[in-house]
């Protein structure tokens, strides 16, 4: 009877009912105990979306593992918006500093295929564009090539690179 569960909670906000408590029901696990776990370990991403994996056996024992927010949550985080644009090419909801994109993109790096910060925030800069958030006052769909020319090394100079 050993599983694992997925789900997506608000930080610091999960309780019994859905969609973690419908999962977990049929375990052996007490679920008010993982629910306290769980809150206990995203109390950090308050009201953020976060990954959540509960690992469980059939003793009723469990392991939870905390993943990352997405990085729409954590851009909408940083910057204090509620809800990107429903036209982001022409409706701009908010802008961003290049060192916040850079803050993003270091939380983000280990959920990432980048291999580098600037990778990571030219990942995190495409985000930003499908939400309607500028970087530096400019769009956000350019923010690549102003990488790639240079423009933000001193900014995004990667301090651990291996």
């Amino acid at each position: 009877m050993a599983g694992t569960i997925e789900v997506l909670i608000p930080g610091g906000e999960a309780n019994p009912g859905p969609p973690l408590g419908p999962e977990l029901g049929p375990t052996p696990v007490d679920v008010q105990a993982v629910v306290s776990e769980i809150n206990d370990q995203t109390s950090a991403f308050d009201g953020m979306e976060v990954p959540v994996t509960v690992e469980y056996e059939d003793d009723g024992s469990f392991s939870i593992e905390v993943g990352v927010p997405p990085t729409a949550e954590l851009i909408k985080d940083e910057v204090g918006f509620e809800t990107g644009s429903g036209e982001p090419q022409t409706d701009f909801v908010a802008d961003m500093s290049v060192e916040q994109v850079k803050k993003v993109a270091e939380q983000k790096l280990s959920d990432l295929l980048a291999y580098d910060v600037k990778a990571a925030a030219k990942e995190v800069g495409g985000t930003c564009a499908s939400l309607g958030v500028t970087i530096d006052g400019e769009d956000a769909r350019t923010f690549d090539e102003r990488v790639d020319a240079g423009e933000y090394d001193d900014v995004l100079a990667d301090e651990a690179t291996a």
